[in-house]
């Protein structure tokens, strides 16, 4: 990706709009924007990237599945321990509050994966068919093991089966497993029809989405004072190694420039949707204000900034 494609993906409407909401906070404007209504941009989100997903794996060859989702689950697994481990030499925190924030970090982001997805097409790097599936895989082992760690320390909370149907049966998997399905089903001829409002407007949707989050993200910041230096490092940092290794990786094990990508940012990026939905409900003690300050108001507008065109122009270059 050369500098003319960076840079416009800096200035994409998506990042100048997610500038607008940290903005509207800094001055106290009284811009608002109803609670039911991010969570209908978050459902149109879900189940549009699922659609597309499940159209394009509809004509995959199924051999070509198995590397990028076998990786997946891998570093599903690997990457929350490794975020565990790295918080308890840079921060303060106990260790349900290690586990609970290592679950975000092991989780994905939805809303930095649709980025990564318009900064992909602006660059004209082709997207695989298993990108949706990857973003899928990667969210269920990385919230469990990020659980796992803490619960070692946790007395309270929601039984293991409890916490399991929490996630599975979560908006985040169900609606993205069941648009891939949909799209599978229906293939191309099926989708054409439904692609005015399933394509056309997503990229609306998404700007939408960001000026809400931008929104959420300056109010979240006060929560980083308690082990800030540690925990903004980690949040700086730790996505933009573990992003651009991944991407190393998948380039040399085969994957697309498209594919290595998708999974650098997949790796990089850390839930504020699922995985606090999942915490709260199996770890009542552990603190939800400082994941989600780390993840949204740091480590999302960093890929959103620097994470993204980083990773494409690694993948690209390799």
């Amino acid at each position: 990706m050369d500098l003319t494609t960076a840079l416009s993906s800096l200035l994409s409407a998506p990042v100048l709009a997610f500038a607008l909401g940290l903005l509207a906070v800094a001055v106290r404007s009284d811009l608002r924007i109803a609670e039911g209504a991010t969570q209908l941009l978050s459902v149109y989100l879900l189940l549009a990237i699922g659609l597309k997903g499940g159209v394009a794996l509809r004509d995959a060859d199924a051999g070509e599945l198995v590397l990028p989702l076998t990786l997946s689950l891998a570093l599903g697994i690997v990457i929350p321990v490794v975020a565990y481990a790295a918080l308890r030499v840079l921060t303060p925190f106990g260790q349900v509050d290690r586990g609970a924030i290592a679950a975000h970090y092991g989780s994905t982001s939805l809303v930095t994966f649709s980025a990564a997805l318009v900064a992909l097409e602006a660059a004209a790097v082709a997207v695989p068919a298993y990108a949706a599936t990857m973003l899928t895989v990667l969210e269920i082992p990385g919230i469990l093991v990020g659980l796992l760690l803490a619960r070692r320390a946790s007395t309270t909370g929601a039984g293991w089966a409890a916490t399991v149907r929490e996630i599975v049966a979560g908006k985040s998997i169900l609606l993205l497993l069941g648009g891939l399905a949909i799209g599978a089903i229906i293939g191309h001829p099926g989708y054409e029809s439904v692609e005015p409002v399933f394509g056309d407007l997503f990229r609306g949707a998404l700007v939408l989405f960001l000026l809400a989050l931008g929104m959420e993200a300056a109010r979240s910041a006060g929560a980083l004072r308690h082990g800030a230096v540690g925990l903004i490092g980690f949040a700086i940092a730790f996505p933009l190694v573990i992003g651009s290794l991944t991407v190393l990786l998948g380039s040399a094990l085969g994957l697309s420039a498209g594919g290595a990508a998708i999974l650098g940012v997949l790796c990089a990026s850390a839930s504020y949707i699922a995985a606090p939905a999942a915490v709260r409900m199996a770890l009542p003690e552990a603190s939800l204000a400082r994941p989600l300050a780390a993840s949204l108001g740091v480590t999302f507008p960093v890929n959103l900034v620097v994470g993204i065109p980083l990773f494409i122009a690694i993948a690209s270059a390799t």
